[in-house]
C-alpha cells in the first residue's frame, strides 16, 4: 500500500490514538480483548501443531525474510543510497525514524510489560514482552518508508504498485507468522501496525515541514511531503 501523501500529520494522529486506545484496553486487561485473543491463539495454535509443514515455513519467515534485522538492513541499504545521492535530510529522516521506531517498541513493551502466549507444547519461542508486536511494528516501519522514498524519487506506477503489494503482504505476512507460531497475542500484532503506520505517517509530515524554507513553515498547511531542491 503505498503511502497517501494528503495530510499526512492528521493521518498519524488518527493512528496513533488508536494505537494509544489499544494500548489503554491492553493495559487494562479488557475483557472481551483478552477473550478474542485467547480465541484466536488457540485456534491457531492447534493448526500449528497439527501442520508441521506450515510451522517450518513460518519460522522461515519470520526469522529470516521478516525478521526485524532484515527489515533494518533494507532500511540500511535505502539510507546508503540516499547517502550516495547526497541528500542528507531525507538520509538523516529515514535513519532517525528507525531508531525512534525501535526506542518506542521496546519503550512500551516495557511499559506494558503484556506476557506472551504460554504454551504446553510451544512451537516456537520469542523473548521479552508482547505488545506491541516488533516484527509487525517493524515491517510496517520499513516497508512505509521504502514506499515513501520510492514516492519522492518520482518511481514508474508499475514498479510502486509492485513494491506495494510486496509490502502489503509482508506486513500482513509477519503478522501472522507470529500469531500461526504462538509467540503473540492479536492485539500484539495490530498494534505493531497501527504504531509502526503512525511512524511512516509521522516521517512524512515531518519532513514535508523540514523540508520548506524558513520563511515558508510558519503557518505551513500540511505538506504532500516529497523532496524540494
Amino acid at each position: 500500500m503505498q503511502p497517501p501523501t494528503q495530510h499526512p500529520a492528521r493521518t498519524a494522529a488518527a493512528l496513533l490514538a488508536l494505537f494509544l486506545a489499544l494500548l489503554s484496553l491492553v493495559a487494562a486487561h479488557w475483557g472481551p480483548l483478552i477473550s478474542t485473543d485467547r480465541d484466536i491463539a488457540v485456534t491457531l495454535h492447534r493448526s500449528a501443531l497439527a501442520h508441521d509443514g506450515w510451522t517450518r515455513t513460518s519460522r522461515v519467515l519470520t526469522d529470516w525474510v521478516w525478521d526485524p534485522l532484515t527489515m533494518r538492513a533494507l532500511l540500511a541499504v535505502v539510507a546508503g543510497w540516499l547517502l550516495w545521492r547526497r541528500e542528507w535530510l531525507l538520509t538523516g529522516w529515514i535513519v532517525g525514524t528507525a531508531v525512534v521506531g525501535a526506542a518506542l517498541q521496546q519503550g512500551v513493551k516495557a511499559a506494558v510489560d503484556r506476557p506472551r502466549p504460554h504454551w504446553a507444547h510451544p512451537v516456537d519461542t520469542a523473548h521479552y514482552a508482547a505488545f506491541p508486536s516488533g516484527h509487525a511494528l517493524t515491517a510496517t516501519l520499513a516497508c512505509g518508508l521504502v514506499l515513501w522514498v520510492m514516492t519522492l524519487h518520482g518511481a514508474a506506477t508499475k514498479w510502486l504498485r509492485l513494491a506495494a503489494a510486496v509490502a502489503v503482504v509482508s506486513a500482513l505476512g509477519v503478522g501472522f507468522t507470529r500469531l500461526y507460531l504462538g509467540v503473540h497475542w492479536a492485539g500484539d500484532v495490530l498494534g505493531g501496525w497501527l504504531l509502526g503506520a503512525a511512524l511512516v505517517y509521522a516521517a512524512i509530515a515531518g519532513y514535508a515541514y523540514a523540508s520548506r524554507p524558513k520563511d515558508e513553515r510558519a503557518g505551513a498547511p500540511d505538506g504532500d511531503g516529497r523532496a524540494r531542491s
